[in-house]
């Protein structure tokens, strides 16, 4: 088995990137040696949809020193020497085709600073990141995958409580966002931390808008949540509906037939934007198991969730939308 060498054994990483560096992501051979047996760094895959990035000059867009946690709802996680770049996101080529668009994670270590020499490429052997895209078949024997998205909590095992004001302070340091965005997502993670303490401790009459978190969705279905079809293709445009719209077709843990609507999502009612693709593969995070939805969902041009409400999180995760979320804009 390839045994894990250190950094220092191979170069040594660009450390203090910030929002709007310009960077080089590094041969395959300059990134494998950095890898363990697993195809690890730090217990972050690097994973084969990555390789289409080796040369390519990108852009730090967020410094991913934190991460919102989708898994097992853990709250913020900190992760440590990592960026997200711009235009790179996760096609799922090797994960059974999943559309989930994951922001991709890049070590520090599998980039360097523009300029500088890029040393001479030569082949190499990369069964092993083919090989570490699957887990051991579930006990329906369906294939499991690996991805970063399934191993986040392992790549950011310590949990950052909200109250950690150095986070914010990177934020700002590290260009991800405004001081003033800062001050407003500490702002609001201690008003909702406040409303959760009130639902569990106040009666309802001295609740705050009943203890219900910052943007004060409540959805309004008893029962079964309805649905609509419209057969949204990619290219066509569309309008999200208004909150109250939307309010009225999720039950009371804002779900719409198992599909989630956030206050990050909520920010985007009333605006019009395109039709990217329409989704039906994606991963469980959880189990790595591949998902096939009964009815498409849709992922709309330039739309990701901001953090605004959760923190200043930069992993930018694509949201999901029924389309009963959305009405058609016809195209003259």
């Amino acid at each position: 088995m390839m045994q894990k060498m250190t950094q220092s054994a191979t170069h040594e990483p660009d450390r203090g990137l910030r929002a709007g560096d310009v960077v080089e992501v590094r041969s395959p051979k300059e990134i494998m040696a950095t890898l363990d047996e697993r195809g690890e760094l730090e217990n972050l895959p690097f994973m084969p949809e990555m390789l289409e990035f080796c040369g390519r000059q990108l852009t730090v867009h967020k410094v991913a020193h934190k991460l919102c946690d989708t898994i097992g709802g853990s709250g913020m996680r900190r992760m440590e020497n990592a960026v997200h770049l711009t235009d790179s996101r996760c096609n799922g080529a090797s994960h059974g085709g999943c559309q989930t668009a994951c922001s991709l994670y890049w070590k520090e270590a599998w980039l360097r600073r523009v300029p500088g020499p890029a040393p001479a490429s030569s082949p190499i052997d990369l069964t092993l990141l083919e090989t570490n895209t699957r887990k051991e078949p579930g006990p329906d024997r369906e294939p499991r995958y690996s991805c970063q998205a399934t191993e986040l909590l392992r790549a950011a095992p310590t949990c950052l409580p909200f109250r950690d004001l150095g986070q914010y302070v990177m934020d700002a340091r590290t260009g991800n966002v405004s001081p003033v965005e800062s001050i407003v997502a500490f702002l609001i993670a201690f008003f909702n931390r406040l409303q959760g303490l009130s639902r569990r401790i106040a009666p309802r009459r001295l609740r705050f808008r009943d203890g219900l978190r910052w943007g004060f969705l409540e959805g309004k279905v008893v029962g079964r949540t309805p649905t609509a079809h419209l057969n949204l293709q990619p290219g066509e445009m569309v309008r999200i509906r208004s909150k109250e719209e939307i309010l009225a077709t999720l039950d009371e843990n804002l779900l719409n037939r198992g599909m989630g609507f956030e206050e990050e999502m909520a920010w985007y009612c009333g605006r019009t934007a395109r039709v990217q693709a329409r989704v039906s593969k994606c991963l469980d995070e959880k189990t790595g198991k591949l998902l096939t939805m009964k009815n498409p969902c849709i992922i709309l041009e330039d739309v990701v969730c901001t953090g605004r409400y959760n923190v200043s999180c930069p992993r930018e995760f694509v949201p999901f939308w029924r389309e009963i979320w959305l009405e058609r804009i016809p195209i003259p």
